[in-house]
């Protein structure tokens, strides 16, 4: 039986150790690539093999791997947006993301001795479709946004956003129904 690799594992929703050194060398290439993107202010396309054409990012954009980010078309991703793409990130078409947001899908354990020992917990982001995400809101792991949903500037949102629904504050709540 093959022996499973820490990216796997992390990708896949399993218990991983950050501090494994494929993984750590495998992160660090993404990062030197990242930042070269943002000082070439040019989207890298083997960067983000997963962008849609028909998307727009703003530099600088902060990733952490870029492989594990699914961007459908007419998405605008505003600058100075960090997607910690440990596990899969998806956004649906037609959604606009504002500046300075932040989507984190790592999961550190409260036990200090494990958190130490480099395990982590990497849960998937699903953004849907039409959905408009304010400047500096925060998107915690594993939370899925519904289709037509707005996300209040600032919000940070720890629980999964229903459709048609405007959701701010911290922790984010709804502030009310949109209409059909």
């Amino acid at each position: 039986m093959e022996e499973v690799s820490e990216f796997d594992k992390m990708v896949s929703g399993q218990e991983y150790n950050c501090l494994d050194g494929e993984l750590q060398s495998r992160w660090q290439a993404r990062q030197q690539a990242n930042a070269e993107m943002n000082r070439r202010g040019e989207v890298d396309n083997e960067l983000l093999p997963h962008l849609d054409a028909k998307a727009v990012v703003k530099l600088p954009l902060y990733i952490s791997y870029g492989q594990n980010l699914h961007v459908a078309p007419q998405v605008f991703i505003n600058v100075n947006v960090t997607l910690q793409d440990n596990a899969p990130i998806t956004i649906g078409r037609q959604t606009m993301i504002g500046p300075n947001v932040q989507c984190y899908t790592a999961n550190h354990p409260l036990d200090a001795a494990r958190r130490c020992q480099g395990w982590e917990l990497a849960e998937a982001i699903h953004i849907g479709e039409r959905v408009w995400i304010g400047g500096g809101a925060i998107i915690l792991p594993g939370v899925t946004i519904g289709d037509e949903a707005v996300v209040a500037a600032g919000a940070v949102v720890t629980k999964d956003v229903p459709p048609k629904t405007v959701v701010g504050g911290n922790p984010a709540r709804v502030i009310r129904h949109l209409e059909a």
